[in-house]
Formats: structure tokens, C-alpha cells, sequence
């Protein structure tokens, strides 16, 4: 059977226009944008022009702009840059982030919180996976200097309230005037870029994260927007490069790519999204004649591409496993907390028992998916969990 992927929000494909934007800057024009010479300014034009695409996407200024390796380096800047500014000046500090964050904000907010200077909060979510905000203004305190909340879950696909949580570290910020304590909110976009408006002055943020391998541009480049006026400690030296925020020798190649993807999701993403809608409608519908399973989450409160299914009695690893036996690729939950035996945080903050958890997994359509698999799909998954269960203790 032809090789099916339903692991898109892991990684996606380079899309061959991205790859053909790339090969310049990997064979001809492969100068260091740092360098003088005739080669290292073509590097920097395109650079520039990068720069200028993605700025226009996200409605904000070129200098706002940062490449990084990734939305990883650009969460743990974010995060790591604001509370370390502050602490040149503060003696203790206070962030606010959700229970269901990626590993790449939550384990750095966990790791600051480890040194008696910074403490932190959790928002809850409901059983959708979205965060109940109304506990946002009391959770905010005298010296709480951030706030960090994801744009869409990366497990269920939950889409947060960005504009509402944008308004109140606002109005705080107001309250706060110009002596205080200055609060600034960032939010994990990864998830969100290919299908939801990411336009920074509409949602309200001061810095957003995403990563060039999750909109079919290669691994190893990313983006860290940061509004005007935010100051933010460097978590690495040796370079003047990314207007001394983030040092090394850019990724040539990977921003080119990175330009033309979204460019590319700016034009396609209408057509995108009604396309992986129609296919998870059409797999919801024939899932769920599978006995005992349930959907995590619910469809309107979730981006079109990402759909978390829990089947009772079947281990999710074991779904996984022999699904890619099949040549079928999916997750369980996110693909960076593969191979770990505990059940997922995300369910486990959304209320699902451990039974239902351990039988999750995450099914995430992109741009070259096709109707056409959702067939074959549920073939093989039908008899796999028929089998597990038989199985089961």
C-alpha cells in the first residue's frame, strides 16, 4: 500500500516550490549574509526580502522580525529573554503560562521556576482544551511579567481565546502606566500559522513563535516576532547577528524556503483548509462506526486539520506501531513527547482518565493529503484496534 501521512502536525513536507526557492542559496548564491563580498550580499537580499514577506504576513514592522532555528529557540527566547531582563532590575518575578502548552514553553517556564526568583501559574482549561479565561485576571499578579499562551494545542488542535487574553495583559499594562512593572504576552503560533489570522496588532501580542517545518519549509528555521519597545535578555552570545538578540550565521537556504511557504500559505490557505476539512469530516464519519471512541475536543473549537481520537482499550504507541507497519504515519499526541509512558498532559489537564488517554492518538492532514486515503486509512485501523482489544488484559 502507497505510503499514507497523517502526521502533518509533527512536520510537514517541503513543498516543491519551496524547495526550488531554496537550491540558489545551496549551490550558487551560497555567501554568508554577514560578509561584504558580491556572494554574501546576495545572501543578505534575500534576507531582507524574508524578512519584509513575513513581516507583511504578520502585519507588523521588518525589525520586528527574527530568524531563528526554530519555534523551540523562539519560545525559549521569548520566555527566557523577559524574565531575565527583568531580573537585572526586579527581585522576584511571575509568569503565567497554560496546562497545556507545548514541552518548549512548558519546560522552560518549569526550569526558571526552579531558581527562587521566578514563579509561575498554570491556566486550566475545560474539557474542550480551552483555557478557561475567566481565571486569567486573578491569577495576574503585582510583578507577573508574562504571560504565554499557545494559539492553537498541538495534541487536540484546541484553539485559544489570542484576542481576549491580548486585551486583559492590556488593560494591566495600562493600569500598570509607565513606572510599573511592564506585562508583555506571547503565544506559541506553530500550530496556527497554515489556517488561523496571526496578524499581531488584531490578536494583541508582543511576541509570537513559529517554525518553518510546520508550513512545508525545511527543519532548522523559524521566527520570533517581537513588538517594538520589548526588551529582551540574549540566551546565547557570539554575534551581532538578528539585531543582537539572536547570535550565528543565519540559515540562508531555510529563510528563502521559509519566504516562499508563507508566501505560499497566504495564497493557499482558504483552499487548504476546506480541503483537510472535508477530509477529517469524511474520516470522523467513518471512525466513528468503531466502537468505544471518542473525539477530543470539539469541531468548532478546533483548527480543520487536527483531529485527537481515543479508542478504549487500545494503547496508543500500539495503535501507532502497527499502523506504520501499513506504512501509515500518525502520533500519539505530539511528536516530542514520543516514547514517553506517561499519559498526556493535555488530555490529563482536559479531564480524561488515564484509560482513555493511554488510547489517544493524533491525526493531522495537510496540504498533500487526499480524500482518497481516508479509505485505505480506516481499513487498516478498524481491524488494529479489533486486534489490540482482543489483546487486552
Amino acid at each position: 500500500m502507497k505510503n499514507i501521512y497523517y502526521d502533518n502536525s509533527a512536520t510537514t513536507k517541503v513543498d516543491p516550490r519551496v524547495l526550488e526557492a531554496m537550491m540558489p542559496f545551496l549551490q550558487d548564491d551560497y555567501g554568508n549574509s554577514g560578509s561584504i563580498h558580491t556572494l554574501g550580499q546576495n545572501s543578505l537580499g534575500v534576507v531582507d526580502e524574508a524578512r519584509d514577506k513575513v513581516a507583511d504576513f504578520l502585519n507588523c514592522q521588518s525589525q520586528e522580525v527574527i530568524f531563528t532555528s526554530g519555534a523551540t529557540e523562539s519560545n525559549n527566547i521569548a520566555v527566557q529573554g523577559v524574565v531575565e531582563n527583568y531580573l537585572k532590575e526586579y527581585k522576584k518575578v511571575h509568569i503565567i503560562t497554560s496546562a497545556i502548552e507545548h514541552p518548549a514553553v512548558l519546560e522552560v517556564v518549569k526550569e526558571l521556576g526552579k531558581s527562587d526568583l521566578v514563579e509561575y501559574d498554570f491556566l486550566p482549561v475545560d474539557e474542550d482544551g480551552v483555557i478557561k479565561i475567566e481565571k486569567l485576571p486573578a491569577l495576574i499578579k503585582d510583578n507577573t511579567v508574562l504571560v504565554s499562551v499557545m494559539y492553537v494545542n498541538n495534541e487536540v488542535g484546541s484553539m485559544q481565546p489570542i484576542v481576549d487574553i491580548g486585551e486583559i495583559v492590556k488593560s494591566i499594562r495600562k493600569k500598570r502606566g509607565d513606572k510599573g512593572m511592564k506585562i508583555y504576552f506571547h503565544t506559541d503560533a506553530v500550530q496556527a500559522v497554515n489556517y488561523l489570522d496571526c496578524d499581531v496588532d488584531k490578536l494583541g501580542v508582543d511576541l509570537l513563535s513559529f517554525s518553518g517545518h510546520k508550513i512545508y519549509a525545511p527543519k532548522g528555521v523559524g521566527v520570533l516576532y517581537v513588538r517594538k519597545g520589548v526588551k529582551l535578555q540574549p540566551i546565547a552570545w557570539g554575534g551581532h547577528q538578528e539585531y543582537n538578540v539572536r547570535p550565528g550565521t543565519l540559515n540562508v537556504p531555510g529563510i528563502a524556503g521559509l519566504s516562499k511557504a508563507i508566501e505560499l500559505v497566504g495564497q493557499d490557505r482558504k483552499k487548504d483548509a476546506k480541503k483537510v476539512l472535508d477530509i477529517r469530516k469524511r474520516l470522523v464519519s467513518e471512525i466513528q462506526k468503531i466502537e468505544n471512541v471518542r473525539m477530543n475536543g470539539r469541531e468548532d473549537a478546533q483548527v480543520p486539520n487536527i483531529l485527537n481520537v481515543s479508542f478504549l482499550k487500545a494503547e496508543g504507541e500500539s495503535i501507532l506501531m502497527m499502523l506504520d507497519m501499513e506504512n501509515i504515519a500518525i502520533s500519539t499526541g505530539s511528536a516530542c513527547s514520543s516514547g514517553s509512558l506517561e499519559p498526556s498532559h493535555v488530555l490529563t489537564a482536559m479531564g480524561r482518565p488515564p484509560e482513555w488517554s493511554h488510547g489517544s492518538i493524533r491525526i493531522s492532514f495537510g496540504r498533500f493529503n487526499t480524500e482518497v486515503e481516508v479509505g485505505p486509512f480506516v481499513k487498516v485501523l478498524a481491524p488494529v484496534i479489533k486486534k489490540l482489544r482482543d489483546m487486552a488484559p
